[in-house]
């Protein structure tokens, strides 16, 4: 086994693409490395270039426009979006989800963008940015292309991303701006664990969404439904959704009813 690899750290956007264009498959990006590392360290992932892009310029930027709405780049920490007021003030569903991300040293680095493209069923930023109708925008030397998060994952930890693009940004709209909404998330453990599920639940203009980790292959988008819907119809939609399994750490029967129960408190507090 090779566990030599190179380290690169561009300072520019045509420098990172050139890079990822070169090495293909054998190229690894690291952000804020809470994933990646562990994967190379044990074994799951052999790169044979690791590339840091906290240096790229602007790309920590974590900015707010009244035409595109909230924009976080691939730099962006959990913790600056926690703490950001402007987050806290128009979009606090996200703080709630940043909020149940690890412990505060691990959030200092782990980034929003890094949660989502690591791809993993139970990220903790996906039902809350899915509920509020995030777009990730994707970036390579080829040129640019614009997704909707509920069309971004494809499978446990795969999404549309080519090996030679990138992230470059999310942008949360202005229209989901002071959405109600909050996310509630099982765990085994008080204290920091991975979500056994994760439900989010918004209120928009009277369009409720309901966004659900860790009870399908990929995170969930449930839409279509209103304020004036009762809420045994709300968990009947989410119900037919899921495909949740049982696993080492939860039996399918326990998710289903935790989701349920969750969906019905959140509908309550949104309304």
């Amino acid at each position: 086994m090779n566990d030599v690899f190179k380290y690169r750290a561009p300072t520019s956007r045509a420098e990172l693409f050139g890079m990822l264009a070169a090495h293909g498959e054998g190229a690894k990006i690291l952000a804020g490395g809470t994933d990646l590392l562990v994967d190379i360290r044990s074994g799951l992932v052999r790169p044979e270039l690791v590339i840091n892009l906290k240096k790229v310029e602007d790309f920590s930027e974590l900015a707010w426009s009244q035409s595109e709405g909230l924009i976080i780049g691939p730099a962006t920490t959990v913790n600056d979006v926690l703490h950001d007021a402007k987050v806290r003030d128009s979009y606090p569903l996200l703080a709630d989800c940043a909020l149940t991300i690890a412990s505060h040293q691990l959030r200092n680095r782990a980034t929003v963008i890094g949660n989502i493209v690591h791809a993993s069923p139970g990220a903790d930023m996906a039902p809350g940015l899915l509920c509020l109708g995030a777009r990730v925008q994707i970036a390579s030397q080829r040129g640019q292309r614009e997704v909707p998060l509920k069309d971004f994952f494809t499978g446990v930890k795969r999404t549309v991303l080519s090996h030679d693009e990138i992230v470059e940004a999310i942008t949360v709209p202005t229209s989901t701006a002071r959405s109600r909404g909050s996310y509630r998330k099982l765990k085994r453990i008080d204290g920091h664990d991975l979500a056994l599920v994760g439900v989010a639940v918004t209120s928009t203009d009277g369009a409720v969404r309901v966004g659900i980790g860790s009870a399908a292959p990929t995170p969930l988008l449930i839409e279509g439904l209103t304020d004036e819907d009762p809420a045994d119809a709300v968990v009947a939609a989410a119900r037919d959704a899921i495909r949740p399994i049982s696993d080492l750490r939860c039996s399918k029967e326990y998710r289903e009813y935790m989701i349920e129960v969750f969906v019905r408190r959140l509908l309550e507090e949104v309304r």
